[in-house]
């Protein structure tokens, strides 16, 4: 049975306003909560971005929803020893419902430290081996790793959950799929395609959630809603790796220059039918997953969540 959760936009709203829409999901109906992890936002119109790990701590302290990274890169930015002790902390903090949502990264918020960024074979490799590196600690057990890209010598996590938390991988291609089913306890897409739900399915991961989700822009004027999008997320348009390898916002400011409103008005759903919000989050249960992700797009966020919890969800609901 899907559930539907709410998507806590770091690249968008100031840490009070995440706490906001925490508490506002919750009382919608919202059954979880997912939160981007970024250095950068993707442009500087965007214009936030919070360390996801006091975020978690904050979010915790303020709804009783589970909550998933979607998702944090383990491989550049931090260590896997550091990025382990985190997701453990945030497991304990909320009585283990934290899942952690892990990907091989964009340059946007990994090349900082200067380390360069690697083709998608490596980047890849690296993320295998810091989930191998990552369940190590979570065992509560002195570890010492000794790989082709990390090093980890007489660690131990003393504060550790009961049950480790679940390492869901990401992935956007038939590659990350196979090895999110071999390696991970579930996988994150965010495009409702049942090929590479199947894929994930058949290289491993079968009975293993699936968690994807989409950007909305609620507005009682369908243009106002286009040309919010246009200005705030015109990235979600741009095609291929560009997304993973280009390192700056205004790089993506840039690429962005090229995406319309057009564009904008085909691909998102924007304004107050809440027949077409119902039917873009239900392409997704039909494609196979098990947890579904909305994200209001915009300052509308309050009307947003009465809207949802009103016309959106008891429809989702009843359709489930």
């Amino acid at each position: 049975m899907t559930a539907y959760g709410y998507f806590l936009s770091c690249e968008e709203f100031t840490p009070r306003e995440l706490l906001d829409q925490a508490r506002m999901a919750e009382q919608a109906g919202f059954q979880a909560l997912a939160i981007s992890d970024h250095f950068h936002p993707w442009n500087d119109e965007q214009g936030q971005s919070p360390f996801v790990w006091s975020m978690i701590g904050a979010i915790s302290q303020v709804t009783s929803l589970p909550i998933t990274t979607l998702v944090t890169c383990p491989t550049v930015r931090m260590h896997p020893a550091l990025n382990a002790q985190a997701a453990a902390t945030a497991a304990v903090l909320t009585g283990g419902r934290f899942r952690f949502g892990l990907g091989s990264g964009e340059a946007l918020n990994e090349h900082i430290v200067g380390g360069g960024w690697p083709d998608a074979g490596v980047r890849l490799e690296r993320l295998e081996e810091a989930v191998e590196v990552i369940r190590k600690l979570f065992t509560g057990e002195r570890v010492t790793h000794r790989g082709t890209h990390y090093t980890v010598e007489n660690a131990r996590l003393y504060t550790v959950p009961d049950e480790p938390a679940p390492l869901y991988i990401s992935g956007f291609g038939p590659r990350a799929a196979d090895v999110a089913g071999r390696i991970g306890d579930g996988f994150v897409t965010m495009q409702p395609d049942a090929a590479l739900v199947d894929r994930f399915r058949q290289a491993g991961g079968a009975g293993k959630p699936v968690v994807g989700g989409l950007k909305v822009c609620w507005d009682t004027d369908r243009q106002r809603a286009v040309k919010t999008v246009h200005r705030l997320w015109p990235n979600e348009q741009l095609p291929g790796e560009l997304p993973q390898v280009l390192p700056t916002p205004e790089h993506f400011e840039q690429a962005s220059s090229l995406v319309t409103e057009e564009m904008i008005a085909d691909a998102v759903v924007c304004g107050d039918s809440a027949d077409d919000h119902v039917k873009a989050v239900t392409a997704y249960t039909g494609a196979g997953f098990d947890e579904v992700y909305v994200n209001q797009i915009g300052p509308d966020q309050r009307q947003f969540f009465d809207f949802y919890k009103t016309e959106v969800l008891p429809r989702l609901t009843e359709s489930r």
